[in-house]
Formats: C-alpha cells, sequence, structure tokens
C-alpha cells in the first residue's frame, strides 16, 4: 500500500495526521469505505492517465490557470503589492470545481454509481452537481434549511444541473447540519456511493486528499508571481478559512518556506465575544468533529456551539486538522473579520477594482489594514469565489 509522502511535519502522516489533529474518527459501517479511499487515492491520482485527465479538465472545462491580478489601486492605498488570486473565475464561480473534477473521476474508477455532497455557500454543491451533469452520475446535495433561503440562485442552479437538493433541518440550518445529513446518507448507502467532501475536514482520507486536489491554486501562484515580479515566494498568502479548503490549495507550496508567512482569516460574525461567531480558533477547543480531531466550538461536556456568519461557507464550528496544526505550531496567523468588516472590504474591492468578491472571499479581503506590510512586500489575497450568489445580501447595504 501506497502511504502518504511525509515530507514535512506540515503534510499528513500515513494515518492523517497534523500533529495530533486528524485521524479517521467514523462509524464501523463506514470504515469500509473510509478504507477504500485510504488504500487507493494516492495510487489513483498519481496514475499518469489519471493526471492528464484531470489536467486536460482543469484547462479545458474549468478555465485554469487562473489569472494572479495586481490590484492597483488596491495597493495605492494599502502601500503595498496587492495581487488577487483570480478563483473566481474559475467555471461555476469559485475554487471548488478543482476538488470535485478531482473527486468524480476518482469515483469513477472506484465504479461508484451515485455521489452525495454537502454545501453551505451552495458552491460546493453547484460544483458537485456540475461534475455529476458531465459524467452523467446521479447527485443528491444536502444543504442546511437556512442556507437553502438566503442562497437561492445556487439552489436553483443546483436543481437546474439535475441534482437533487435536501434540506437539513436540524440544529442551526446550515453546514454543520449539511454535512451531518451527508454522512448519514453515506452509512446508508456505503457500496454504490461516494461521499465528496467539499472542504479539508472529515476523516482521513478526506483532508490530505482535498488539498492536493486545491494545491492548483499555489502551484499556478508561484510561476505567475515569478513571471510578474521575478520571485516565487510572497511575503504574505491570506485567504478565508472556514473549513479551508481555498486556503489549504493557496497555502500547499508555501508550507516550507517560512519567510512567507500563512494568513488564514476567520468569520467573527457579530464580534467574537458576541455569541454569534465562527471564530474557532478564538473561542475553541480540540475535540472531534465530522471525523477527524480538530479545533472547533463546543460547550464543557463537548457539544458542538452553534457558528454564526453573515457568509455561509465560513458559518462552520470548526477547521480543519491541518489548519487546527498550522494554528497551533504558530506556522499559520489566524485573524478575524467581522459581517460588517468583510461587507465594507467587498464594497471597497468592487468600487476600486471592478471586481465582486464572494462574502467568503471579503473576509480575506478584511484584514488588509491589520497586516502592516509594507511598500517592498508582495501580499497574495486568495480571491475563493465572486459574489453573485451573495447579490441578495449586498442590496441590503446598497444605499
Amino acid at each position: 500500500m501506497e502511504t502518504v509522502q511525509e515530507k514535512n511535519s506540515y503534510q499528513a502522516s500515513s494515518q492523517g495526521y497534523y500533529g495530533t489533529f486528524g485521524g479517521a474518527f467514523i462509524p464501523e459501517m463506514l470504515y469500509p469505505n473510509v478504507e477504500e479511499l485510504r488504500e487507493n487515492y494516492l495510487q489513483i491520482i498519481s496514475a499518469p492517465s489519471f493526471k492528464k485527465e484531470y489536467d486536460d479538465l482543469l484547462k479545458n472545462y474549468v478555465g485554469r490557470p487562473t489569472p494572479l491580478y495586481r490590484a492597483n489601486r488596491l495597493s495605492e492605498k494599502y502601500g503595498t503589492n496587492i495581487f488577487l488570486k483570480r478563483e473566481d473565475l474559475c467555471h461555476t464561480g469559485a475554487h471548488k470545481v478543482n476538488n470535485t473534477i478531482g473527486q468524480i473521476l476518482l469515483a469513477q474508477k472506484l465504479g461508484k454509481k451515485r455521489v452525495v455532497a454537502e454545501t453551505g455557500a451552495g458552491q460546493h454543491g453547484v460544483a458537485t452537481a456540475t461534475v455529476c451533469a458531465l459524467m452523467n452520475i446521479e447527485c443528491i446535495v444536502y444543504m442546511g434549511e437556512l442556507d437553502i433561503e438566503r442562497q437561492a440562485p445556487n439552489v436553483a442552479r443546483m436543481k437546474m444541473l439535475g441534482a437533487e437538493v435536501r434540506p437539513a433541518t436540524c440544529g442551526s440550518r446550515t453546514l454543520k447540519d449539511a454535512t451531518n445529513e451527508a454522512m448519514r446518507h453515506w452509512i446508508n448507502n456505503p457500496v454504490d456511493t461516494h461521499y465528496i467532501i467539499g472542504s479539508v475536514v472529515g476523516p482521513h482520507p478526506y483532508p490530505d486528499m482535498v488539498a492536493r486536489f486545491q494545491s492548483v491554486i499555489s502551484e499556478e501562484i508561484k510561476w505567475q508571481l515569478k513571471e510578474q515580479t521575478g520571485k516565487e515566494n510572497p511575503d504574505y498568502v491570506i485567504a478565508c478559512v472556514g473549513g479551508g479548503s481555498n486556503a489549504a490549495g493557496a497555502f500547499y507550496h508555501y508550507l516550507d518556506d517560512l519567510d512567507t508567512k500563512l494568513v488564514a482569516v476567520e468569520a467573527a460574525g457579530q464580534g467574537i465575544s458576541s455569541g454569534h461567531s465562527a471564530a474557532t480558533t478564538a473561542l475553541g477547543t480540540p475535540g472531534v468533529l465530522h471525523g477527524s480531531r480538530t479545533i472547533l466550538m463546543q460547550t464543557e461536556d463537548g457539544q458542538v456551539v452553534e457558528p454564526f456568519s453573515i457568509s455561509a461557507g465560513l458559518d462552520y464550528p470548526g477547521i480543519g486538522p491541518q489548519h487546527a496544526y498550522l494554528y497551533e505550531s504558530g506556522r499559520g496567523t489566524f485573524l478575524s473579520a467581522t459581517d460588517e468588516e468583510a461587507v465594507a472590504a467587498a464594497f471597497e474591492l468592487t468600487r476600486m477594482e471592478g471586481i465582486i468578491p464572494a462574502l467568503e472571499s471579503s473576509h480575506a479581503l478584511a484584514v488588509l489594514n491589520k497586516l502592516g506590510a509594507t511598500a517592498n512586500e508582495t501580499v497574495v489575497i486568495n480571491l475563493s469565489g465572486r459574489g453573485d450568489k451573495d447579490m441578495a445580501t449586498y442590496m441590503k447595504y446598497i444605499n
């Protein structure tokens, strides 16, 4: 059996651990499925035929490479060199499709006939429905009832693509609850169904596998930045973090380059101490959530605390285990932005650069004034998604 290459302490071990975080804490009925994935995923995705098909789809279907754009007016305002990695220009409008393309090809190699997924903002649901339509595979997407209401355009897109959207009606009726329902479905249909997890969460091998599919982001940043500035490594890479797949992809090829600061931005909601927040590292403690040991918001007796964010994609009570380790080890700098700060940052980017960002991405933009970056430094912000899906929210702030 081929195992994860343990090339540095920030990558997953062969058992899926990042320090003390990670692993696979799963019900017995899921064990065969997760083991099937763990035993086969590295061999499948490293095969030349898989890589050829994956790379071809990324280029000719997804539209990669996405541009690395120097935001001139924003750079002038903040007195540093700001580049935006334009994942918002991917097919379906976000980075999520990098992962779903990879996982649908993997599901086919494993002989699966149905795909189940969870979604918060709807971008992962749309990306999953898209690749299922492309490959003619049945698709069921679980989405929190509250998110269905606030992300109606994405719900319509999923249905138009042929997916069945099932509401999660328990708990906070958001991403955590959609993930619970999707996992229950997988437990009840272990043989013919593949679960496409949309973030770097869940039991091993998902955090590692999703990070590998998203690593194309930082792979491109390195050569694009060198092309434009003469050096591969920026001084800062900034990305928003809920579960953290876009951040994992943006950080991936910089994990060992200690001169590049990795800045993760969580959703503070109405304020870290307001009781309405999703700032996991500020509020959380180690525990097990959705199949892996990580940092999560929980009560003293281990009950999950309901998260809150204006952005559906960051409305999650935990972070991926790799991010938990980056936080604990000090390799990553974890900041947060409130709803108000994120909206202000979205309007600033829109009016200064003509780019309407997703609310999730706006959290990454919102910490520019907290970095202290100098005129000689380079900042890369992963613009993980476009703002079409959030127009109903933005319209409330337009005078």
